[in-house]
């Protein structure tokens, strides 16, 4: 967005100054309560099934725009990511295991 004459702040800057200083002085806890608010007040208006809806939708229009594979790109792509925390977790475990002195059992 362009500029106001005269140098003001547009409308996307306003916004996102305003959502720093909330979050600054309520914390993300905020977020989450009104969020669990808005949900609720929405599936209580339109039913639950509505949720469906819409996520199909936006289903559509995602592979609409980025083609029939991105799921299947962006899902490969969160399983490698697990699987390479998982070894990560596994070899540190390993480090500190290596680290630990022995200890005796007590009896």
């Amino acid at each position: 967005m362009a500029q106001k004459a005269g140098g003001g702040m547009t409308v996307a800057d306003a916004g996102r100054m305003g959502g720093r200083l909330v979050s600054e002085k309520y914390g993300p806890e905020f977020y989450e309560r009104i969020g669990k608010k808005g949900g609720s007040t929405t599936a209580s208006k339109y039913g639950p099934e509505f949720f469906g809806r819409i996520g199909k939708k936006g289903g559509r229009a995602v592979t609409a725009k980025y083609g029939p594979g991105h799921f299947e790109r962006i899902g490969r792509k969160g399983g490698q990511k697990v699987a390479d925390l998982i070894e990560r977790a596994k070899t540190l475990e390993m480090s500190a295991e290596e680290a630990a002195p022995e200890t005796i059992p007590a009896k």
